[in-house]
């Protein structure tokens, strides 16, 4: 999985993208690529109790794309080819005011977002319409062309209300027939205003009711996190990042927060695998069998599955050990085709 970030210049995407993967962004108007963790409680509370010699997190691959800027000429092409490359997108929207970051076109977060908007929803009326052209010249001499101009013929009904493709319900056949066309307002995609720190304490910042309106109706999901913040939490030692959190109403970092809504907006769970080597969470789709689960780890468990022995994390936590859980009957032997949940514990058994 590669999540874009992207934004308009001086939006603060590129320091976001530092913050997620402690990474530096590359020079000029190139992409990043990083790898960032998802920090999770739970495996906190597993590393506590069982002092592993490591300890492993679920990771998201981040890209930080190529800045956007209207009438963008040339690189425009760039910046859309670097879209096309990942399975969704964190729209960065700048709220915050500052006198050393300038703003070209002043501090207007909806504005910057239905401006990326209508250039994402423009390059898809273009990929639209030259493949309908195609199939319709295609019509008479391909029978089979008839499922995917139903599909398009949808997707143009959609396009024309100026409304994203991800606001259109395909079944699995009909998203099968669209998925090599990559429509770039398809993807998932979660928005980030940036705010200042004053914003963050009121919870107010320009054109809120106006952005937060827009994102409502077309359903996607928000977070307000401050970069500036997020920055100095991350100089400060665990004991006085506690404290200044508390001091602005913050129960845990943004960074976090994003990392999670990215991890869960894409439909992935995590379960773990404990022990004196090493607790880890291993990245897995909500609905994945234990079979398809144990591949994660190697094929060969994958082929040569056997069972599952599974505890959830809430009742391990509850009981406090392995033992005390089989006591309670808790512990349970799960088949090839049983459904792995969030937060499984799980020990694989195998033959090959």
């Amino acid at each position: 999985m590669k999540i874009g970030i992207i934004g308009m210049p001086q939006s603060g995407k590129s320091t976001l993208f530092r913050l997620l993967t402690n990474a530096q962004p590359s020079l000029g108007n190139k992409a990043s690529i990083a790898v960032g963790k998802v920090p999770d409680p739970r495996i906190d509370r597993l590393s506590e109790i069982f002092q592993p010699r490591k300890t492993t997190y679920a990771v998201i691959d981040f890209v930080d794309l190529p800045g956007y800027g209207s009438g963008a000429g040339s690189k425009a092409s760039e910046f859309f080819s670097a879209v096309r490359d990942v399975d969704a997108l964190v729209l960065v929207t700048r709220a915050f005011e500052s006198d050393t970051v300038p703003s070209a076109n002043g501090i207007q977060p909806a504005a910057d977002f239905n401006s990326i908007q209508q250039e994402l929803l423009v390059a898809d009326w273009s990929v639209l319409e030259n493949r309908l052209e195609r199939a319709n010249k295609q019509r008479g001499k391909n029978p089979n062309i008839g499922p995917e101009l139903e599909v398009l013929e949808k997707c143009k009904a959609v396009l024309e209300q100026d409304l994203p493709l991800r606001q259109l319900e395909l079944d699995e056949e009909e998203e099968k027939l669209i998925r090599d066309f990559n429509f770039l307002t398809r993807k998932p995609l979660i928005v980030v205003i940036n705010a200042d720190e004053e914003q963050m304490r009121s919870g107010s910042y320009p054109q809120k009711e106006e952005l937060e309106e827009e994102l409502a109706q077309k359903g996607i999901p928000f977070l307000l996190i401050s970069s500036q913040i997020e920055a100095e939490i991350s100089e400060l030692d665990p004991e006085d990042a506690a404290l200044f959190m508390e001091e602005l109403g913050i129960s845990e970092p943004g960074i976090a927060r994003l990392a999670r809504a990215v991890y869960g907006y894409l439909g992935l769970i995590s379960y773990f695998t404990v022990g004196e080597d090493e607790v880890r969470a291993w990245t897995i789709r909500a609905g994945d069998s234990a079979r398809k689960a144990a591949g994660k780890i190697h094929s060969d468990i994958e082929r040569g599955f056997i069972r599952a022995e599974v505890v959830s994390y809430e009742d391990f936590i509850e009981h406090g050990s392995m033992q005390k859980v089989k006591e309670k009957g808790l512990f349970r032997l799960e088949g090839k085709d049983y459904i792995v949940q969030d937060g499984d514990i799980i020990s694989f058994r195998f033959n090959v």
